[in-house]
């Protein structure tokens, strides 16, 4: 019996972009922290006027989409094109679902005078999740070329390595959120 071989997905050049990202989302991590540490009693007053239910519903919509890419995967390797359609075209509805929750989460904050200019917590706030709702745009985008390849019978080596780059890069985009989530709404 011939053991299955492990690869690493994707190509290598997608790892280093990936990577960079991480490292670039870690700078502001750090900026955060740090401003936070100067003034946590700003920053956890504010961080009580966000909404808690729409953070845990977009971390459900973005694990749930994270399980859809990966059942889709899954089912364009076994050639189940049907099944691969519906799960990236979930995963697409669950990224859709998780902008028109944060654009709802944004207007509520800007209503309540909590916009940028209120204070540095809201600043910090518009300016990470508004790159990371960036990256779920950019992320969509990858997902919609994942679904076009589940309509093929069979997929190259080259088409096969960028359908696994979008999906590591969606797989990117839920990570940083989990992150985003704990720093911005959990931790006091």
């Amino acid at each position: 019996m011939t053991a299955a071989v492990r690869r690493v997905p994707a190509e290598s050049g997608t790892w280093v972009f990936l990577f960079g990202d991480m490292l670039v989302f870690g700078a502001f991590f750090v900026t955060f922290l740090v401003e936070r540490a100067s003034a946590p009693e700003l920053f956890d007053e504010a961080r009580t006027t966000l909404h808690i239910g729409v953070g845990v519903a977009n971390t459900l919509v973005l694990l749930t989409s994270s399980l859809c890419v990966v059942l889709a995967l899954n089912a364009m390797r076994a050639a189940q094109r049907t099944i691969a359609t519906r799960a990236a075209g979930a995963a697409i509805a669950c990224g859709l679902i998780f902008i028109a929750l944060k654009v709802t989460e944004y207007v509520s904050l800007a209503h309540a005078g909590h916009g940028p200019g209120a204070n540095h917590f809201y600043l910090y706030y518009v300016i990470l999740t508004g790159l990371h709702l960036f990256h779920v745009c950019l992320g969509l985008a990858a997902l919609t070329f994942l679904l076009t390849q589940t309509r093929r019978d069979e997929l190259s080596a080259t088409r096969t390595a960028l359908v696994e780059g979008a999906a590591c890069f969606w797989h990117l985009v839920d990570l940083l959120w989990i992150f985003l989530f704990a720093l911005l709404y959990l931790v006091s």
